[in-house]
């Protein structure tokens, strides 16, 4: 990608990318923001996507050749804000044995047995990899916190269960994500913000049309009516674990061909830090490679 190219990602990406939550507020973020750009505009949407889509393949096959580096991206929204159409559509052109998609819903048994990043440890991306958490260890922070009497059947002893507890959430996750960082798995984290009114067209959307009538679940519309207790509880999140080492992304999501395009560039950008290069081979290597050319020339 060439340096004028870097720039304009860098220009994009900087009015979402919060380094540093201490002064975040979710509230100065429109989920109908696109950076200017016109509805109009979306044939030429269509085609930086998938330039973005096409880059994003061409680093990933560098990643997986160099095996030095590995990419966690991380997405939280709520309902409806897009998740699923956005790994599909940012992801489409990647090499499927190099990318690996976990969804975190309600813990099992086995998992309420362990610790709550126990689940999440156990699908981080390998060096060379890509990982994606579609929901992660911040529904911990989140839905969590929201509905407290799930805290309850976690089976934590009572005297650790203090009104600290979710502080003491974020400083865990922090040091899990700085773990990871430290170790060549670069962390990025996408809150795709989608405001109420849009919600509420995609959930009659869902149920005016049939053939989307299988994305609609009633719970959904209960969680609904928590809605300002999770934009409280998003706040609070990016708010204390928002960092320089493992940035969120506050990508409007009220057009979801924008949101594509944001995210895509998210992802290049970080692949893009990792400076990777192909594998260069020593002497020896290059010697080998000589006689199997030889060998197969005389065939």
């Amino acid at each position: 990608m060439s340096h004028a190219e870097i720039m304009k990602i860098e220009k994009l990406l900087k009015r979402y990318r919060v380094d540093e939550g201490k002064q975040f507020r979710l509230r100065d973020y429109d989920p109908a923001d696109t950076h200017g750009l016109k509805s109009e505009l979306k044939p030429q949407a269509r085609d930086l996507l998938a330039h973005g889509v096409a880059e994003l393949s061409r680093l990933q096959d560098i990643l997986a050749a160099q095996d030095r580096w590995g990419l966690l991206l991380i997405l939280q929204a709520m309902d409806a804000a897009g998740k699923d159409g956005t790994i599909k559509h940012v992801m489409s052109g990647v090499n499927p044995q190099g990318v690996q998609v976990s969804s975190f819903k309600a813990p099992s048994a086995e998992e309420l047995d362990h610790g709550y990043l126990w689940r999440c440890m156990k699908s981080a991306p390998a060096r060379g990899h890509i990982g994606i958490f579609n929901r992660s260890y911040y529904e911990e922070v989140l839905v969590v916190r929201v509905h407290p009497e799930l805290l309850e059947k976690q089976k934590l002893p009572k005297s650790l269960v203090t009104k600290h507890v979710w502080q003491e959430r974020f400083e865990d996750i922090n040091a899990f994500e700085r773990y990871l960082t430290r170790n060549g798995i670069a962390v990025l984290k996408i809150f795709l913000h989608v405001s109420k009114k849009e919600q509420k067209r995609r959930f009659m959307e869902r149920l005016d049309h049939t053939d989307k009538n299988w994305k609609f679940s009633a719970a959904d519309v209960t969680e609904r009516q928590y809605w300002d207790a999770y934009q409280e509880a998003y706040n609070d999140m990016i708010r204390h674990t928002a960092n320089v080492h493992s940035p969120w992304y506050v990508v409007p999501a009220d057009n979801k061909w924008f949101t594509r395009l944001v995210v895509a560039a998210a992802v290049v950008h970080a692949l893009e830090r990792m400076n990777l290069k192909y594998p260069r081979l020593d002497g020896e290597q290059k010697a080998e490679l000589g006689k199997a050319r030889q060998q197969l020339e005389n065939e």
